[in-house]
């Protein structure tokens, strides 16, 4: 049996076992794709390269091996489950530091880290369910020759922050004095070519729930879903998107599995109609063209105060 028809370890590498390494130009958006998304199962790199699967296994068990790529360890919970699994992938430092040298990507810009084995189950789910969702806009974008889909790394990046991890984290005053953060869990942009000739851009900020937030509380001092969805309606009210972004409207998705919870949640905000919430697989439907000049915004908010309209 050669060095390449053996079976390799999962979670542990053998380089030498995988046999010689040559980078090609794949390789390089492999790393790109999971350097964007954190953490991503190999059944979306198959389809964002394109080409053989066969092969971009391949590469992506070569990429593992030879240190350029993670598998976070607790994946290991879904292979007890039984069934045909995909392997979910991170950056690894070597990869990291390939993709500065040959696309110049700043490290800020790619979330790597030694912890990649410690990360918990909870987490790396949360992160799947923002990837899944990343993946499948991407495809169904490229099916669009009038869309196209711009990542939070390529738009304008408030100066205060450029540079940094989280270059879209905020705060924002909500009534009685409370003070919260807002970080997306994406941020993202699509840019339609319109028949005029201009180009038009939403700009959407991405919320990923899993059914472990409440809806709401009686006391916004505790987190619920009702005080984030509070915290984006400040964000409008302030125009912050207009100075940080240079976009003269947002839409806020909430990414939600389950129809009795979107349910209550529409429910609960059916005073914002700047919010969307959407199934993990409404992607065909967000593109539809009508839909990003059609959504509507809270009324617009007096330049002499940014206070939460009630």
């Amino acid at each position: 049996m050669t060095a390449t028809q053996q079976r390799l370890p999962r979670f542990k590498r053998a380089p030498e076992a995988a046999g010689s390494f040559q980078f090609t130009p794949r390789d390089l958006e492999l790393l790109r794709n999971i350097a964007e998304h954190r953490f991503i199962k190999s059944e979306w790199l198959v389809k964002l390269v394109g080409g053989s699967r066969q092969q971009v296994l391949r590469r992506l068990n070569l990429l593992y091996h030879h240190g350029y790529l993670d598998r976070p360890h607790c994946q290991l919970d879904y292979y007890h489950q039984g069934g045909s699994r995909s392997m979910i992938y991170g950056l690894a430092s070597r990869g990291a530091g390939r993709l500065r040298r040959d696309l110049n990507m700043p490290f800020e810009r790619m979330d790597w880290t030694t912890r990649n084995k410690q990360v918990g189950r909870l987490f790396l789910e949360h992160t799947l369910m923002v990837s899944d969702f990343m993946a499948a806009l991407e495809l169904e974008c490229r099916s669009h020759q009038e869309i196209s889909i711009v990542y939070g790394g390529d738009l304008p990046q408030p100066k205060e922050r450029a540079n940094r991890r989280e270059p879209f984290r905020w705060t924002v005053d909500l009534p009685g004095k409370r003070r919260v953060g807002v970080v997306p869990d994406k941020v993202f942009a699509l840019d339609t070519n319109r028949s005029d000739g201009n180009t038009s851009r939403m700009i959407f900020f991405l919320e990923a729930d899993r059914g472990t937030m409440p809806v709401e509380r009686r006391d916004l001092r505790q987190s619920c879903l009702l005080r984030k969805a509070k915290a984006y309606e400040a964000t409008h009210a302030s125009a912050r998107h207009r100075e940080w972004l240079g976009a003269r409207r947002f839409c806020l998705l909430m990414l939600m599995a389950g129809a009795e919870r979107r349910e209550h949640v529409r429910a609960a905000f059916k005073a914002a109609p700047w919010l969307r919430v959407i199934e993990p697989d409404d992607v065909a439907a967000l593109l539809k063209p009508l839909t990003l000049h059609h959504i509507p915004q809270p009324p617009s908010t007096p330049a002499r105060t940014s206070r939460l309209i009630p």
